[in-house]
């Protein structure tokens, strides 16, 4: 009972402390007059949701090809362009960036037979460029160049697949950032392509078969073979035969009587058993089926109840090991004897912990485990009968990636970041316990002038959160602080520590920057996930509006010097929660929103995300809850809203951009006050993967120029090091 008084005592002393700066003018409006948006047409379409009218004045927006549309979005990208080059640092804030961007990174190496394979950007290369070695000291050649493809770097290399001999290499390129691919054949001794090219790909999984004869891997139907609503369902495994066109690729799998499914095939490192990792949407709940690579009976269905997650970790002969959330919501490996399958026969290996298991690997006859505790990973060995081995002390605080072995290798690779760690490639030999750097950075920063420290608050019904703070070190909690906090809270995707160049630039002109892990994520596993999907999103928002009341209450910043940014599904968060508390912000950028939560599923991918949000068609309860936070829904007449960036992309084909221009223009037509309401259309981008240096390096020049305009931040010239 005292615990439940305290918590609900800093509550109410969080709430009254913000309570009284929320009736002021608005803090950040800013001393010139409205703009004048460009206009757009209102008309009378609405829909019906359980006898509830809704208005979509803005459908016509949708349509992107539309003369309307296009003219309308030109200008509004005038517009922005015009405020943000006008009396702005723009100019200093891009050649920072650049400055700060201009150096070699690499990713983590791996091996496949007697090669090792890596990407590498020189600097300021529009794309990295897949590069192989024969040995780790030796001079690495070019394989693949996306830079030579397009003259505007729009062209990128978006997934490889080298065989298991090390001499075939299966690549997927993808145009102008959308997520549909295209994959080409390379042969590595002779550096030349084969001449069939496999279409109708996105989100594909390719699995070389170990004798080179070709690879199977997943599709899309044929564009003109299905209804244009049916383009992105019936994915199929095909099997395509080493120098042959796409035209002769077998069929080797589909479930036509669930056209919602996709499968993402594998194959297992002994190259005995191909394996269908089987998911509708994203819904971390799978299925798993598999039948003998030289086999051509039908696949047995071995876990056909999508009952958790089942994440295949390898396998020792007929034994199967899964990492799953089955009965453990943190995670657990288990073995299946595909000879003895029932689940009287599993085993349990390494039974859940106190922290969360992200991810597990089977190499060196040992699993190697990447455990998260409080959002920062930790690795461990274990046997393969589940006894503990040891730590692998990491560098600092910080998230581990590209981790790549085999089952039976002595050495294993991984990359390594953190706020003020760049991306670090370390080798491990696993004879002698030695962790090696393999690609070291260098950037012109010096972070032993800052700091990152983890504090945990408390969220609107007493939930422990957990956020990070990186700052200067010696910074005054004066309550005056530019201060930009980041949040995600979806799809069971942690927000692990990371470094970015552009956060750098903030952080030199004495920025805070703050990310808070809320519920949603997979921070702290299913449970945490669940707390922040479906009925429950509410807490996402409730969790990011605690972070900022902290972030105030603890004198970090105020309302007119604080700023919140999220993208796509973060996008959609702060957006809600600039409607759900709009005095409490500055500045919101808001990029590649899903905002219009009644209609987000009947957009390319959009039915993907069912499992995680709802479908308001589906029943009254559903359409309540979307209709409640939508923020297309939710924008008030007359209210004043803090100045918001609004960016997209024209070729964005996983939340297609119609999101952010109608919000935009339901903002524009009916906020109140002089603060500006900005969209921001790139061209020849999509959602983010794959785009060109050259248009991150704009965009982020943008976001921050909007960012020091609206907050009124004083913006040092390139070469200035205010820490030093």
């Amino acid at each position: 009972m005292k615990k439940l008084y305290i918590c609900l005592l800093v509550t109410i002393t969080i709430c009254a402390a913000l309570y009284c700066g929320c009736h002021r003018p608005f803090p950040t409006e800013i001393p010139t007059a409205r703009l004048t948006y460009p206009p757009a047409r209102k008309d009378s379409t609405a829909d019906i949701y359980h006898d509830v009218n809704i208005p979509d004045p803005y459908r016509w927006l949708e349509d992107a090809d539309a003369p309307e549309t296009q003219a309308w979005v030109a200008q509004q990208n005038k517009l922005t362009r015009d405020f943000l080059t006008t009396a702005t640092p723009r100019e200093n804030i891009k050649a920072r960036l650049a400055h700060l961007l201009n150096y070699p990174r690499y990713s983590a190496p791996y091996k496949e037979g007697d090669r090792y394979f890596f990407r590498k950007n020189d600097g300021l290369q529009n794309q990295s460029v897949f590069y192989t070695q024969k040995t780790l000291e030796g001079e690495p050649s070019v394989l693949i160049n996306p830079n030579l493809l397009s003259k505007d770097g729009t062209v990128a290399l978006t997934t490889t697949a080298v065989s298991k001999d090390g001499t075939l290499l299966a690549y997927a390129l993808s145009c102008s950032g959308s997520d549909r691919q295209e994959i080409k054949i390379h042969s590595i001794d002779s550096l030349e392509d084969y001449d069939e090219t496999i279409k109708w790909c996105k989100f594909t999984s390719i699995a070389w078969k170990h004798n080179n004869e070709g690879f199977f891997y997943n599709r899309f139907p044929e564009p003109n073979s299905v209804p244009p609503e049916d383009r992105n369902n019936y994915n199929r495994v095909y099997w395509h035969k080493l120098g042959t066109p796409q035209s002769q690729d077998k069929l080797t799998y589909e479930r036509p009587d669930n056209k919602e499914l996709d499968f993402y095939p594998l194959i297992t490192e002994d190259g005995k058993f191909l394996i269908l990792q089987v998911y509708h949407g994203t819904d971390p709940r799978n299925r798993i089926y598999y039948r003998p690579v030289q086999s051509i009976s039908p696949l047995i269905r071995l876990l056909d109840d999508a009952d958790a997650r089942y994440d295949f970790i390898g396998n020792t002969d007929s034994v199967f090991y899964f990492n799953t959330d089955l009965d453990a919501p943190r995670g657990r490996v288990i073995a299946i004897d595909i000879n003895n399958p029932a689940r009287t026969y599993w085993a349990e290996i390494i039974p859940q912990q106190a922290d969360v298991i992200d991810y597990v690997a089977l190499i060196n006859n040992s699993f190697v485990v990447a455990y998260m505790h409080d959002v920062h990973h930790q690795l461990q060995i274990y046997n393969l009968d589940g006894t503990f081995v040891r730590k692998i002390l990491l560098p600092t605080l910080g998230t581990v990636s590209g981790l790549s072995g085999k089952q039976y290798d002595t050495e294993m690779f991984f990359s390594f970041t953190s706020f003020l760690f760049p991306t670090t490639s370390y080798r491990y030999d696993f004879l002698t316990q030695q962790l090696t750097i393999v690609h070291k950075p260098e950037i012109d920063f010096d972070p032993s002038h800052y700091q990152t420290r983890q504090i945990f608050y408390h969220s609107k019904d007493g939930t422990r959160i957990p956020m990070f703070i990186t700052n200067k070190k010696g910074l005054r909690l004066d309550g005056s602080n530019p201060t930009l906090l980041y949040g995600y809270g979806g799809f069971d995707i942690s927000l692990k520590p990371y470094f970015s160049v552009s956060t750098l630039t903030w952080l030199e002109h004495g920025g805070v920057y703050a990310v808070a892990n809320l519920r949603g994520g997979g921070e702290y596993g299913q449970a945490w996930h669940q707390a922040g999907m479906l009925d429950k999103k509410q807490n996402v928002f409730d969790d990011f509006i605690a972070a900022a009341e902290w972030l105030i209450q603890n004198k970090y910043t105020n309302p007119s010097r604080f700023a919140i940014r999220g993208g796509s599904n973060g996008g959609l968060l702060v957006a809600a929660c600039m409607l759900q508390r709009p005095r409490l912000f500055g500045a919101v950028i808001c990029q590649v929103p899903v905002t219009d939560m009644l209609r987000y599923h009947k957009f390319t991918v959009g039915r993907y995300w069912i499992p995680e949000f709802g479908n308001a068609e589906a029943g009254p309860q559903q359409f309540r809850v979307l209709y409640a936070y939508s923020p297309l829904h939710n924008v008030k007449a007359g209210a004043e809203y803090p100045p918001i960036l609004v960016t997209s992309a024209d070729t964005d084909d996983r939340v297609v951009p119609a999101h952010a221009k109608k919000f935009v223009a339901t903002l524009q037509a009916k906020a109140a006050g002089k603060n500006p309401i900005l969209l921001r259309v790139e061209t020849k981008a999509g959602h983010g993967r794959g785009k060109p240096i050259s248009k991150i390096i704009d965009e982020q020049a943008d976001i921050y120029a909007f960012l020091f305009k609206t907050l009124h931040l004083p913006c040092r010239s390139l070469g200035s090091h205010p820490a030093k």
